[in-house]
C-alpha cells in the first residue's frame, strides 16, 4: 500500500471523526439549549409573583390565590419522609444482592422485577398506597402515607445506582481487605462503601428529582387545601405539584392564576436545584475522601 493511500485514508478517518464529534456537541448542545429556553420561561412568567409574601403566606381563594408556604413545607415533608425510608432500605437490599447473594436466578429475577417497577407509572403506586398504606394499616391521609408510597416510587432507582455503584469498586481492594484479616461486613463498611459513597449520592439524587414533582400519587393520599402546617406525621399536607395541578385545573381567573403557577413552578425548581447541590456538595466530600486516604 503506497503512502498516498495511507495518507487519504488517514485523511477520511479524520474527517469521519471530526464529523461525528461535531454531531455531539451540536446535539449537546441543543438539549442544553432547550433546558434554558424552559427554564428561561419560568424564570420570565414566574419571576414577577416571587415575593417573600408569597413565599411566608397563606393559601387564599380555594389556593388560587395567596401564598404558597404551606405547599413548600408539605414539599419538604414529602421529600425527606420519602427519602428516610427509601434510601436506607435500597442501600440494603443492593448490598445484599451485589455482596452476599450468590448469582443465579434469584438475583436475576429479582434485578428484572426491579427494573420493571422503575418503569410503573406513578399513578399505580399512588393507588397501591391508598389500598396498603391508607385503608389496610389505617395511616390515613397523612404524610406518612405519602412518604411511603414516594419512597416505593424511589426504591428501584435507589437500588439500581447503589448496585452499580458497588461493582465499580474494584475486587482488588476487597481481596486486599481480606488478606489483612477483615470478615466481609467490615470490608463492605470500611473499604467498598467509602469508595462507592458518591455513586450512590447521584441514586439519592436521581430520587429526590422523581418524587418532588410527583402529582398523582399524593392527589389520592396526602396532598389537599389546608392553611394549617402539619404536626405530626399524621396530618394532611399541601404540595407545591398539588398546587400547580389546581392552579392549572381550577378557578376562573386564569389571568390572575398563571403568574401564580408559574411562581410555584419556580420554587419548585429552585427547591430541586437547591437540594441537588447541596448532594453533589455531599458527593464531592465524600471523594475528597476517598482520594485522601
Amino acid at each position: 500500500m503506497s503512502f498516498q493511500v495511507v495518507k487519504n485514508i488517514d485523511r477520511r478517518k479524520r474527517r469521519s471523526e471530526k464529523f461525528a464529534f461535531g454531531l455531539f456537541r451540536a446535539l449537546s448542545i441543543f438539549v442544553v439549549g432547550i433546558l434554558f429556553v424552559i427554564l428561561g420561561f419560568i424564570v420570565m412568567k414566574g419571576a414577577s409573583a416571587i415575593s417573600w409574601k408569597f413565599l411566608t403566606t397563606m393559601p387564599s381563594e380555594g389556593m388560587t390565590g395567596g401564598g404558597i408556604y404551606p405547599a413548600i413545607i408539605g414539599t419538604f415533608c414529602l421529600i425527606g419522609g420519602s427519602v428516610v425510608f427509601s434510601f436506607p432500605i435500597g442501600v440494603l437490599a443492593a448490598i445484599y444482592m451485589n455482596e452476599y447473594a450468590s448469582k443465579g436466578f434469584l438475583v436475576s429475577f429479582i434485578r428484572m422485577m426491579t427494573n420493571n417497577l422503575a418503569g410503573i407509572p406513578s399513578i399505580v403506586f399512588g393507588l397501591f398506597g391508598i389500598s396498603l398504606f391508607v385503608n389496610t394499616l389505617n395511616f390515613g391521609d397523612s404524610i406518612l402515607a405519602g412518604s411511603l408510597t414516594l419512597g416505593l416510587l424511589t426504591l428501584p432507582v435507589i437500588i439500581r445506582t447503589t448496585e452499580e455503584a458497588l461493582k465499580a469498586v474494584d475486587d482488588s481492594f476487597r481481596n486486599g481487605s481480606y488478606a489483612l484479616g477483615a470478615t466481609k461486613l467490615q470490608t463492605i463498611r470500611r473499604v467498598v462503601l467509602p469508595i462507592a459513597y458518591p455513586n450512590i449520592i447521584t441514586g439519592l439524587i436521581l430520587s429526590i428529582g422523581r418524587i418532588s414533582g410527583e402529582t398523582a400519587p399524593i392527589l389520592f393520599i396526602v396532598a389537599y387545601f389546608t392553611t394549617k402546617l402539619p404536626k405530626s406525621i399524621y396530618d394532611q399536607v399541601m404540595a407545591l405539584p398539588y398546587h400547580l395541578y389546581v392552579l392549572a385545573t381550577s378557578g376562573t381567573d386564569m389571568e390572575k392564576q398563571r403568574p401564580i403557577a408559574y411562581g410555584t413552578a419556580l420554587v419548585l425548581i429552585m427547591i430541586v436545584l437547591v437540594i441537588n447541590l447541596m448532594a453533589n456538595a455531599l458527593r464531592r466530600y465524600f471523594s475528597n475522601k476517598v482520594k485522601m486516604n
